[in-house]
């Protein structure tokens, strides 16, 4: 007997992504779950209209904790999760649902990722090894770490691999791009700092430009054109940008507020 999935949808203000999401969902799920942490632009309208689909709400925290939240409240054993910037290809659904049709032999599946920047599909620069576990049982599998790039660790550790890639629409504009880049730096930077790491001249000085030579030189970056190049610079800014919140945390001087100091003093004049 075929084992049952639930596809779990991660969702908030994904108007332009929710509809192609759900459609490519359906080709493997028993069960389309939609976790949604406050959308106001329509997507659930969206998922109502396609049908055949449960909602969930919740507020949002981070992304390990949010999901940590909705895999429970997935009806089947197995659970599959797809961002809403993800579709499952036609390739992966026919992996999948071959490989419940036989019985898993593991507890858990690490899918590799196609990655595509601002519409182009990127292969270098260390995108093309991106994979991520995100198929796996419902009750051995959960969420580690407290930020937005919180990995699934299953239980026992018996985990594979897929052969087919989960396609990946990350930033579509340089706007999404560096909103993304806020919340990851501010959160890469307080974990650090939650592990006692502090900023370093060495690690400011040394350590965006290796990880751009690492992306562009040695990843290959350079295969994959202007776009090559831009990831991997990104790349570099986004290690200096986190080493620049840790000092900004250990070493800021507050702002003076000058109108709290004049309330003070005309209280003690008043006095």
């Amino acid at each position: 007997m075929k084992e049952k999935l639930t596809v779990i949808i991660p969702c908030k203000n994904e108007r332009l992504n929710i509809r192609p999401c759900v459609l490519s969902a359906k080709l493997v799920a028993d069960e389309v779950l939609v976790a949604d942490s406050g959308s106001t632009d329509g997507s659930l309208d969206i998922v109502r209209e396609i049908g055949g689909c449960r909602i969930v709400e919740r507020e949002y925290i981070n992304s390990g904790n949010f999901k940590n939240w909705a895999i429970p409240q997935a009806t089947h054993p197995w659970v599959l999760i797809v961002d809403s910037d993800e579709r499952v290809s036609d390739g992966l659904a026919r992996e999948i649902n071959a490989l419940l049709a036989e019985g898993p032999t593991r507890d858990g599946y690490h899918i590799y990722r196609e990655n595509y920047f601002l519409g182009h599909h990127i292969r270098h620069a260390g995108w093309g090894a991106d994979k991520v576990l995100r198929l796996f049982r419902r009750d051995l599998g959960r969420y580690e770490g407290e930020s937005d790039h919180a990995e699934v660790h299953v239980r026992d550790g018996n985990v594979g691999y897929l052969r087919h890639r989960l396609l990946h629409y990350t930033y579509w504009s340089y706007d999404q791009y560096f909103r993304k880049l806020h919340r990851y730096t501010v959160q890469g930077a307080q974990n650090k700092y939650a592990a006692g790491k502090r900023a370093s001249f060495w690690q400011m000085l040394l350590a965006p430009p290796l990880r751009f030579l690492h992306c562009y030189i040695f990843r290959l970056g350079f295969l994959d054109g202007l776009a090559g190049l831009q990831i991997s610079a990104l790349t570099g800014m986004s290690s200096f940008i986190k080493q620049l919140r840790l000092w900004e945390m250990e070493h800021r001087l507050d702002q003076p507020d000058p109108e709290a100091e004049h309330a003070a003093d005309q209280s003690r004049h008043a006095a």
